[in-house]
């Protein structure tokens, strides 16, 4: 029985765009269009797996080196923020695995809830992700 395309399936196979950072063989990371903080990146693995921990060991670790890369991209760019966040809680898009990171320096910015009806910039997110984009 096979699953029906999630929503990072469907990016993944070009059928919805995006905001590219960063892609490789087994993951892809993408700017979110409902954003924590300014910067919010997605970063998804290839291969359409509920949850993280029932992926497999080389796909989990390029999903992990992957969140790294772009950890460290953030901290480059946004010099004002103090720290870096990485969330896996999969509460938005629960069929496929994904680590949201996101520069922050407050408690509230960190736990900030975007509103998700809200409609995109997508001028401030084509411009964040060509700063960020490697």
């Amino acid at each position: 029985m096979s699953m029906e395309d999630s929503l990072f399936t469907k990016i993944i196979k070009g059928q919805i765009p995006v905001y590219k950072v960063y892609e490789n063989d087994k993951t892809l990371a993408f700017m979110d269009i409902h954003p924590i903080q300014p910067g919010h990146v997605l970063v998804v693995p290839k291969v359409q797996v509920g949850y993280v921990w029932d992926m497999a060991p080389e796909d989990y670790q390029a999903l992990m080196a992957t969140v790294q890369k772009v950890g460290r991209r953030i901290r480059e760019v946004f010099t004002e923020k103090e720290r870096v966040a990485v969330i896996i809680e999969g509460l938005d898009v629960k069929d496929h695995a994904h680590v949201k990171v996101f520069p922050f320096t407050t408690d509230e910015e960190f736990r900030f809830l975007p509103d998700q009806t809200s409609e995109p910039d997508n001028v401030a997110l084509a411009e964040i992700a060509k700063k960020l984009s490697f």
